[in-house]
This record gives structure tokens, sequence and C-alpha cells, in this order.
């Protein structure tokens, strides 16, 4: 007699939230970017930036390492990993010592399948989708007593409608002087196949040697047309054109693992070994053509390669002590020639070519020890970093290294087995990545443009977390009041030029990131699952936050007219409170249909210079077992109302005294109607669902 557990969505625990992919219909055809966005705490915004309780700046780790399935360009990168490739995704809002000290606001780890029985055992997962979505993806595992045999294929092929609407209006003294419309629609075409195939072999009893290898090549299209119109004081039009931009890429990422485990004699004292390299290419060509514009011819070549070396050693002391210490570098080397031919403007080249090298080594210990109810886990991370960023074009170079240590403190009070309070400390900061350091502008339009800017230095948190769990019988309640100090916080703000453009001077918006001073962040978070009978499963979750940004923005504008360059000091202090809330309910039918309905809410934000609408979006799902439950259909539709757009006002260079308003709307993807067919053969529903459970990343000490 076998009896197999169902587990629950979210497991809650002292030390981490866990959530279970297997049982969310709503994610089925899906990508990590989809499933990333159904996870408490978590939000994906329409342009792909994952948050974490509103904060972005999120670590992403895969397996709990640094890993190229994130690659070169970041958001776009999860969305070409399948969500039938993902076990479960682990939440860490106060990581210890062990974890990378990389991350304000917390830790997302994703943890992909592996196959666990014996045996040789799978499952085939195809999608058919309108707008066009066409995607199969197989979970291949062969398993011995010496040996385990898993894969990941997966085939993707996407053609996604998006949309964005701007209308810029420029104002003098107070009047509107000019205004412009910008109108674009685009498709996005994806071709991407990925493969994930490792061998574990088991030395002994207690020591295996992993190896894994992971290739990903994607080849996309992305054709946009952007209808543009201007308008004089009195709004009688003066100019209109079309923009077309026609572009082609070419993505490939190839991966190298190999891990050793060593469990050296008793429960828990263990030794761990890891290496890990990746090479990662990306090639873009694009054409713009614009009415009464030369075409513009735009080319981009990026590569990164990866190292990464990771020793881990565990050593229990007694039954309730645990020491831990070890070892992780980190070795980026990055290339990025950007070229833009001809030039509109004699004055300005937008193309750069940057290198960008980063080399990081972290040393760590921690200690964890349990005494009755209370168990605590103090810990110390030395970060050693080395950065240098190279503009060739301009001869420009930005260099800078720090040595920084990272404490922690999690302490666990149990007052009862269904009850339990924990209080973590934490030091973290934020590196900024090449694509925020990458002067590279954005070239679909002319006048609304978007950069990066390579003197970006990193940002310091101090993070503190108090939480709740109380289990009530069928009703779990898990609460927590959270505080964030960060210090030279990386903002993106609106600032304004003047450029030649056909002949004319015309105002140009330029969105880029830059240093402000400090802010201050805290809120409070209230997750629940109630599992009413067993045809009825509710669960919901809600997080309120305040930011509160102290800063000032300084610098020069040319004015073109009379040459003379002034420098703007701009006060960018602003007070922010918001707030996400999502409710999911998941419903037996009769015949055996499960349906499953998820609401979301991201509520209205501001900061000094931009003010944003809520978004609701809401996802449903009907799923239907098939052939002696080997098989599982599901019908999906993603944001049933098309309503997922960021709708927001954008005031440069302050909301106190414009010069200019930009009304803008932006929906990356549309909505989406997918049917997808699973098949499992040798395995179980309820075992695929659960996968294993292994201490993938580390869990640190628990209580």
């Amino acid at each position: 007699v076998v009896i197999v557990a169902e587990k629950s969505t979210v497991d809650i625990r002292l030390d981490k939230r866990i959530y279970n992919v297997g049982k969310d219909m709503t994610v089925k055809g899906g990508n990590a970017s989809d499933v990333l966005d159904n996870v408490p705490s978590v939000s994906v915004d329409v342009e792909g930036n994952v948050s974490l309780r509103g904060n972005e700046n999120v670590r992403i780790l895969i397996d709990g390492k640094p890993s190229a399935l994130v690659g070169l360009s970041g958001a776009d990168a999860l969305r070409q990993l399948p969500a039938d490739a993902i076990e479960k995704v682990e939440v860490i809002t106060s990581p210890s010592a062990r974890y990378d000290a990389e991350g304000t606001a917390g830790i997302l780890n994703i943890v992909l399948r592996k196959g666990k029985a014996l045996g040789f055992n799978g499952s085939i997962n195809s999608t058919v989708g309108v707008p066009d979505q066409y995607q199969i993806a197989t979970n291949l595992n062969q398993r011995s007593k010496k040996t385990n045999l898993f894969s990941n294929f997966g085939y993707n092929y996407s053609n996604g409608p998006g949309n964005s609407f701007t209308d810029l209006k420029n104002f003098s003294n107070g009047v509107v002087v000019n205004s412009r419309i910008e109108d674009r629609i685009w498709k996005r075409k994806r071709n991407s196949f990925n493969a994930n195939v490792g061998l574990e072999y088991f030395l002994t009893s207690k020591s295996s040697l992993t190896g894994t290898v992971f290739y990903r090549n994607t080849k996309g299209g992305n054709f946009s047309e952007n209808t543009i119109e201007e308008f004089d004081a009195n709004n009688s039009i003066t100019d209109n054109a079309l923009r077309i931009q026609d572009e082609d890429s070419d993505d490939q990422t190839i991966q190298y693992s190999l891990n050793y485990t060593n469990n050296l004699g008793k429960d828990g004292h263990k030794l761990t070994v890891d290496l890990q390299y990746s090479d990662s290419k990306e090639n873009e060509t694009a054409i713009n053509k614009e009415t009464g514009f030369t075409n513009e011819s735009n080319i981009t070549n990026e590569a990164s390669k990866n190292t990464l070396v990771q020793a881990d050693y565990v050593l229990p002391i007694g039954e309730k002590s645990q020491f831990e210490a070890g070892y992780r570098g980190d070795f980026q080397d990055l290339t990025s020639d950007f070229l833009v031919s001809p030039i509109s403007d004699p004055n300005f080249d937008p193309s750069n070519n940057l290198e960008f090298k980063q080399d990081i080594h972290a040393f760590y210990t921690q200690y964890g020890n349990k005494f009755n109810k209370l168990s605590f886990l103090l810990g110390l991370r030395l970060e050693a970093t080395d950065v240098k960023v190279r503009l060739l074009n301009t001869n420009k170079n930005n260099d800078f290294s720090y040595l920084e240590f990272f404490p922690t403190v999690n302490l666990g009070y149990e007052a009862t087995e269904d009850q339990s309070v924990t209080i973590g400390y934490s030091r973290r900061l934020r590196r900024p990545r090449f694509w925020y350091l990458n002067p590279f502008e954005s070239r679909n339009s002319q006048n609304i443009i978007f950069k990066g800017n390579p003197g970006l230095t990193p940002t310091f948190t101090n993070s503190f977390d108090l939480g709740y769990l109380n289990k009530i019988g069928k009703l779990t309640l898990n609460g927590s009041i959270y505080f964030q100090h960060s210090t030279n916080t990386i903002n993106r703000v609106t600032r304004q030029e003047i450029r030649e453009i056909n002949g004319n001077d015309e105002s140009v918006l330029i969105r880029e990131p830059i240093n402000l001073a400090s802010e201050d962040r805290y809120g409070f978070e209230f997750t629940s699952n109630y599992n009413a009978s067993k045809t009825v499963r509710l669960d919901g979750s809600f997080n309120v936050f305040n930011s509160k940004t102290e800063g000032v923005y300084t610098y020069n504008f040319l004015d073109p007219v009379t040459n003379i360059t002034t420098t703007v000091t701009e006060d960018l202090s602003n007070s922010n409170t918001s707030w996400r809330a999502r409710f999911n309910t998941r419903i037996r039918l009769p015949y055996e249909i499960e349906w499953q309905t998820r609401l979301s809410y991201r509520g209205p934000s501001e900061s000094a210079q931009d003010v944003s609408e809520g978004i609701f979006s809401a996802n449903l799902a009907f799923s239907k077992e098939v052939f002696k439950e080997k098989g599982t259909l599901v019908l999906n539709v993603s944001d049933l109302f098309n309503s997922r757009k960021r709708r927001s006002v954008n005031y440069a260079p302050n909301r106190d005294n414009p010069s200019n308003i930009s009304n803008q709307t932006f929906q990356w993807r549309e909505r989406q109607i997918s049917l997808n067919f699973t098949y499992r053969f040798n395995q179980k529903k309820k075992q695929e669902r659960g996968g294993r459970d292994s201490n993938d990343g580390g869990e640190g000490f628990e209580g």
C-alpha cells in the first residue's frame, strides 16, 4: 500500500515560504515570469520587472545559485523558461549569511524539477494559445541505485501583441506651447528552445557527484509601428510621421555545472562544492524607418562569461546546535557593443561600446542553536567586490572596489505547535547590474528615450522583519511587519534635453537610473490559507507599505538658443503609500472538474515625478483529469478582462513645477487564452506535484 499526501500550494516555515508550482493551473503553458507573479509577496509588472513586497531589488537564484537562466536581459530571459520546468519557488525575506548579500528586498530561489522515483518516468506537456502560442516541454528521468539521470526540454513559439500610448505636453510659464502624441503597437515573435540535462552519480551511500548542462537558444523578431502627431499651442496639427522598428535577435546561452556532496558521518554533517561556468551571447539587428528621415540601422552585440566557485560546510554540534562556513567566488566578464548608423544629430552619437568586469569574493560563517522553544541563527558574511566599467567610445572609466561586512540575526519562538514568532535582521546591498550601467539608448522613439547610467554605485540596506504564524484548524494565518533603511538608493528619473532632430531643435525626455540619498520603507503583510472542504480551498495575501525617499537630482541643461549651460537642481524627496492584494479560489466541480480563479490588484503609487494608477487583473482556469489520471487538460485565460495595463503620468522635472507632462499607457501582452495538455507516464499525479524535498541553496539552521 502506497500512501501519497498532497502538498498544500504554499508551505509556510519559520525561515521561508515555499510555493509549490504543480497545483497552480493558472500558470500551465506559461513561463517563469507567470509563476513568480502568482507567488505570495511577489509581483511582476507589465514590463516583466519582479518585485518582492513592492521592492524591485530582489535576488533571483536557480537551485540556490546564480544562473545563466536569468540571462543577459533579466526579465525577458524569465519569459523563456517554461513553467513546467519549475517545481517550487522559495521566498526568503530575511536571508541568513549563507546567501548572497545581493538583493535588498530578499531572495527568490527557483527550484527546477528533478526526478525522485526509481525507474524511468516523466511527463510531456503541450500548449496551444491565442494570440499565437505553441509550446511543448518534457521532463524525463531515469533513476537507479547508483545513478539519477534527469532532463527538461522545451520549445516555445509566441507572437504576442502589445501597445503603448504617450501624450506629451510641453509648458512655458504654465501654458501649453506644443504637444506630441505617440501611439505604438508591436508584435514580439519568439522561437525558443531550452534543454537542461543532468546526471547524479552516487559515489557511496553518503556522497554523490552531479553534472548538469543547460542550453538555450532564442531567435526573436520585434516589429513595432509608432504613429506620431505634433500639435501647436492651439492644438492644431503641425506634423505627423510613422516610425517603424523591425528588429531581429539571436540569444544563446550554455552553462556547465558540477556539484559534489558528501554527508560526512552523522546526519547533517555535510560538505558541498559547486563549480559553474556559463557563456551567453545576444545579437540584435534593427532597422528604424521614419517619415522624412534616412533609415537608421542599430546593431547590438553582447557577450558574457560567468564563473562560479562555491563551497559550503555544515557541522552539527550536539542535537540542537549547528555551525556553518563557506566561500563563494562569482566572476563576470561582459562586453556590449551598440552601433547606430547614420547619425541624425551631428552633435550627438548614441553609439557606445561597454566593457564590464565584476569579481566578488565572499566568505561566511554562522552558528545556530535551540533552547527549549527559542532558536537563533547568527551569521556574518564578508564580501569583497571589484568592478571595472569601460566606455571605449569616450575613453571613460568607472572603477570602484569595496570590502563590506553583512551581519544576519534570525530568532524564532515556538509558543505552541501551531503558533510561532520570528524576528530577522540582515544587512544587504544592491549592485547596479550591467543593463543599468549601459548608456545604450532605446530607439523606438527619438523624443522619449530610456538609457542606463555608468556612474551608478551600490545601495546598502538594513532590513528588519517581525513575523507571526498561527494555524487554527483548517485556517493558516501568517503576518509580518518589516522595515528597511537604504542609503545611496537607485531610482529612475526623467530629465529634459534639447536635441537637433531633422534640422529642428526638439525637446527630448531622458529616463535613466541615478543614486539618491536614502529611502525608508516599512509595511505590513498578511497571508492566509483556508481549506474550507475537500472541494473548496481559498488563499489570499495583502501587503501595504510606505516608502519615504530623500534626495536631490542635479544635472546640466544646454539651451541651444542661447548656447548657455545651466545646472538644474531638483528635490526629488517623496513619500508614497501603496498596496498589493491577491485572492485565489480552487473549487472542485461535478465530473471531477477543478475551477481556479486568481484575482490580483496592484495599488496606485506616486513619486516626485510620477503618478501611477492601480492595476487589476484576473486569471481563470479549468482542469480535468483524463486517461485514468495519467493526463491533465487545462483551459487557461490569462488577464481575463485585458486590464493589465500601466497607466501613469510623468512630470519633468517634478510635479510642483513641470516643464512637460506626459500621460502614458503601456501593455506588454494582451489577454492570452491557452489549452494545455500534460501526460504522465510511470508516475502518479500527486507524486509529480510533490517532487523532492531537498536543500537547494541551503536552508540554514531550523529550530
